[in-house]
């Protein structure tokens, strides 16, 4: 009698309908399209993988548009503070050799820093985690002084410019107390990964990070002669029109925080490192356990999602499982990725024009909540 009643519960209760990932994926590449259209992005591109597979990719519009050439899976963009993910990869790489200690302080490896004021107390109190979690209090830009003039360099080009002004640096609140975004303090970890590794940071990071992820036609900043072809200009918009800005330009010492260039596909390959599902080399790059703990929420942020920072990673909540995740803007472009490991899903975007933050803003969000949150229970074969 139970069962019979089961039976009929079963067959007269409505259900919930299958996932269906290429509507889905459809109603994101149309939100692409539409948005890029609205904010005058001169080109741009997202893609959305499961691992290591690439489930959807969608161009729009040109990576060179006096040139003629449109976006398309080898445009490699420029994808500005996403680079920090990378740089906490290195410093986690470091801890995991005994090189440093997380809770160690910062002026152990950049003592230049014992020249700035410090009103909270010994500038020895802030540790390598607080520079990692946006918490040691320094400043949000790497160079305030200047940058108003089309002569002055984007940014800082050599140390000495930032170690002249150590003196004249003050520790704005209390380590540890909040979040506050700060550029110079990745400046601080690329400077640490250089002097305890005795590399240069682009050395460094190519031979521990970038090549044994696979990520062959990454690089920082100029572009090798080889992949100039693939290389997306930038464009500001100037009053009425859109201004060519070119395609390289040098980060200088804020390499470490934004200098990293890319397409889509071998960002792919780093998720699928993120997402667990890679193999050899590229899975060597740093122990899961090291990895995970950077997703740790650490201090609240403000963000979406009851966003809070972690170390170099930023989490967000949706469905009640976390999202790691960061953003990027730089000379023009801007860019996102995410991971989801409840679903083992992740995505990424890239675009090459000022005016399309609410662009990567609204596709980040729909991939999360229209493609990443439905396939945490979605039989394998809906998810295609």
């Amino acid at each position: 009698m139970f069962a019979a009643l089961a039976v009929a519960f079963a067959v007269n209760c409505p259900q919930e309908p299958a996932f269906d990932f290429a509507a889905a994926w459809r109603n994101v590449t149309a939100a692409l399209h539409t948005g890029c259209e609205a904010h005058g992005v001169v080109g741009g591109s997202v893609m959305f993988v499961r691992g290591g597979e690439v489930l959807g990719f969608e161009a729009h519009g040109m990576a060179d548009r006096d040139g003629g050439h449109a976006v398309d899976r080898d445009t490699i963009f420029h994808w500005a503070s996403c680079t920090k993910t990378l740089t906490g990869i290195a410093v986690m790489q470091l801890r995991d050799r005994g090189l440093l200690r997380l809770d160690q302080p910062i002026v152990d490896f950049v003592p230049e820093l014992e020249k700035a004021h410090d009103p909270f107390g010994p500038i020895d109190a802030i540790t390598v985690q607080q520079v990692m979690s946006h918490s040691a209090g320094f400043r949000a830009g790497t160079w305030p002084w200047g940058g108003d003039q089309p002569w002055h360099p984007h940014e800082p080009t050599e140390w000495s410019q930032l170690v002249a002004m150590m003196p004249y640096t003050a520790v704005e609140f209390a380590p540890g107390s909040k979040f506050s975004y700060s550029n110079p303090g990745i400046v601080f970890l690329g400077r640490a990964i250089e002097q305890l590794s005795g590399d240069d940071y682009e050395v460094y990071m190519d031979k521990n990070v970038l090549r044994p992820l696979g990520m062959q036609h990454s690089y920082f900043d100029v572009t090798p002669y080889h992949l100039q072809r693939h290389r997306s200009h930038s464009y500001g918009k100037r009053g009425d029109r859109v201004e060519d800005l070119g395609a390289d330009f040098d980060t200088g010492i804020t390499v470490s925080n934004g200098g990293l260039n890319a397409p889509l596909p071998d960002m792919a390959r780093y998720l699928a490192f993120l997402l667990g599902a890679a193999d050899g080399d590229a899975a060597g790059v740093l122990a899961r356990r090291s990895l995970e703990s950077m997703w740790q929420p650490l201090l609240p942020t403000g963000g979406p999602g009851d966003e809070h920072i972690a170390l170099t990673f930023f989490v967000q909540r949706h469905g009640d499982t976390p999202f790691a995740t960061h953003t990027g803007g730089q000379h023009e472009f801007v860019t996102f990725f995410y991971v989801h490991p409840a679903s083992g899903t992740g995505a990424l975007g890239a675009f090459n024009t000022g005016t399309a933050g609410p662009v990567m803003a609204a596709l980040r969000t729909m991939c999360m909540t229209k493609l990443s949150l439905p396939m945490v229970k979605a039989p394998a074969a809906d998810k295609k």
